[in-house]
């Protein structure tokens, strides 16, 4: 380590370092050897977990409590777009971009890690540096870590995630429920196949399949808030002959919500408004047509920050002179940190990076996200300054 570089240009080169050379779920083994190398340079002693992620502690000069952070590590499968401000560090593994900032978030936690090496003589208790690789791919890494043993000996777990969507340099930090659930749901109708010209001999997959949606599109929003949760039909398939009712048909799609008696319901509505329409197109001579398959599967839990925790972290960063939202909106998108937050209290903050002076106005997951690098350090540092916080008054962030 260039020991004469200042902590942003570090940090800025780290994150630029990992987002030309981007790689998929479960297969981040280039990054997870350049953590290890940092980790290294810097002093700390790490061991690698969950197959291709990297976990370490920084210990205190004392005994003390344990608080975890936490960065992902995998990129997704989109060929990045060449702006006026990637030239220098765009993707150099084609097909394969870092387009929701998990690059910055790796440099974030190597740069706290800097920080809290360089002062672990004057705090007690430990720092758990955990990065996790297959965030972006149900079931996510998160369980594997967990499973590994990540958060043995741990006391709170806090996270972050860069936002495209929100003013540059601004944590949102919400109390309870703050990123959703995600579900998926698969169903296969079995109709009854023909020709079009003798429709007295099918029972139509399809037919029943767009009565399906749409009477779920009108009964949802009567038994559940909309503004609670969003539903959404991704895939269609049946048939392959313009003028044959096909035998059956396959729906996919997913839903999302914030709560879990919420989820539970829609299953409930789905099952339901399927099994009235079996009945209403079942014929004679047709036994046990039409007839479905249901199948739902979850995948991350609602992500739940602490409220203590949360206020607590929010009073700090305030402090201490960072830009903190208490009062944002619930996000739909779902994240696996969620999994840490059932273990152990904590919080997951969203950081804002739109700067539409830099030209940085595209939202995660576009071809030509990028990041306004000045929130780099300022998330390494409200990761430290939470961190320190915690282990000096533990008592002020967890319940009794």
């Amino acid at each position: 380590m260039n020991r004469l570089s200042s902590l942003d240009e570090w940090i800025k080169n780290l994150r630029r370092e990992f987002h030309r050379e981007p790689e998929l779920s479960y297969a981040e083994y280039r990054t997870q050897e350049r953590i290890v190398s940092v980790l290294g340079e810097l002093g700390i002693d790490c061991q690698k977990i969950a197959d291709t992620g990297v976990i370490a502690n920084i210990r205190g000069r004392g005994q003390g409590p344990c608080i975890a952070i936490r960065s992902d590590m995998d990129a997704l499968a989109v060929t990045e777009n060449q702006t006026d401000y990637n030239k220098e560090y765009i993707s150099s593994n084609k097909g394969v971009m870092h387009a929701c900032g998990h690059d910055g978030h790796m440099a974030i936690l190597l740069g706290a890690a800097r920080l809290l090496k360089e002062c672990q003589d004057s705090f007690n208790g430990t720092v758990r540096l955990i990065f996790q690789p297959a965030e972006e791919v149900p079931p996510g890494g998160a369980q594997r870590v967990i499973a590994h043993g990540g958060l043995e000996g741990v006391d709170a777990a806090i996270g972050l995630h860069i936002f495209g969507d929100v003013e540059a340099g601004v944590f949102n930090i919400r109390a309870g429920p703050c990123m959703a659930s995600s579900n998926r749901f698969r169903i296969r109708i079995f109709g009854k196949g023909g020709h079009h010209s003798t429709p007295g001999y099918c029972i139509d997959p399809i037919l029943v399949a767009s009565e399906f949606i749409s009477t779920l599109y009108s009964e949802l929003p009567k038994s559940v808030d909309p503004a609670n949760y969003v539903f959404g039909i991704g895939a269609l398939n049946s048939g392959s002959q313009f003028n044959r009712t096909p035998d059956e048909l396959e729906i996919d799609g997913s839903f999302r919500t914030f709560d879990d008696q919420d989820t539970a319901h829609i299953g409930l509505i789905i099952g339901s408004v399927l099994d009235q329409l079996m009945s209403k197109h079942s014929r004679e001579g047709f036994a046990g047509l039409p007839r479905y398959e249901l199948e739902i599967e979850s995948g991350y839990p609602v992500l739940m920050n602490d409220v203590r925790f949360s206020r607590a972290a929010s009073r700090v960063l305030r402090d201490n002179n960072f830009a903190v939202n208490e009062n944002a909106d619930r996000i739909f998108g779902a994240e696996d940190f969620a999994f840490y937050l059932q273990r152990v209290p904590g919080i997951f903050a969203i950081l804002g990076t739109r700067n539409p002076e830099k030209g940085m106005l595209e939202g995660n997951h576009s071809s030509s996200f990028d990041i306004d690098e000045d929130v780099l350090t300022l998330g390494a540092r409200a990761f430290y300054t939470v961190a320190l916080d915690f282990l000096k008054t533990p008592e002020v962030y967890l319940s009794s």
